[in-house]
């Protein structure tokens, strides 16, 4: 079994579970039969679209799982989830009922035209990851560079927002 990172984010009721805290739960629910054990997730904490919009705010968390699925294979079980919760991808950074994004898995580095990008290429600008991601693995280090989350989340540009609920 390989260790991986999997953060969710709702916005917008989804057809199966409604309000977005109990989609994210809902999904908690449905990793599982996707090959995705969940071990630990973090508290559920809110925060603002980014880059900011007119959008409902939304619930986000970070789940530690474990697989025997490729990287490859983790995250299209992941977006069949989000589709089978009522997303459907139009454009960037759009409202959705359910987002599901592969973080990390177990460690490995991929760039250029890998496909998926690990660890996610753009973690180290979201508070709504970093935050949830510190207390499920508090001693991760982003294997790209070595930086600690905490150093990550000390990082991050002002204007971040980020409340546990």
């Amino acid at each position: 079994m390989t260790a991986i990172l999997v953060a969710l984010g709702a916005n917008l009721h989804s057809p199966r579970f409604g309000l977005p805290l109990s989609t994210l739960e809902g999904a908690l629910t449905l990793l599982p039969s996707r090959g995705i054990a969940v071990r630990h997730c973090s508290r559920r904490y809110r925060s603002p679209p980014w880059p900011p919009s007119g959008q409902p705010w939304y619930l986000n968390a970070v789940a530690l799982c474990e697989t025997l699925l490729t990287p490859a294979e983790t995250l299209e079980q992941l977006h069949v989830l989000e589709v089978d919760l009522g997303r459907s991808r139009g454009y960037r950074n759009q409202a959705r009922p359910l987002d599901l994004d592969l973080i990390d898995h177990g460690g490995r580095v991929t760039g250029g035209g890998d496909w998926p990008r690990l660890p996610h290429p753009r973690l180290q600008e979201r508070a709504f990851v970093l935050l949830p991601l510190a207390e499920v693995a508090p001693d991760w280090r982003d294997p790209r560079n070595g930086r600690t989350v905490a150093q990550l989340i000390e990082s991050l540009e002002a204007g971040h927002r980020c409340e546990p609920l």
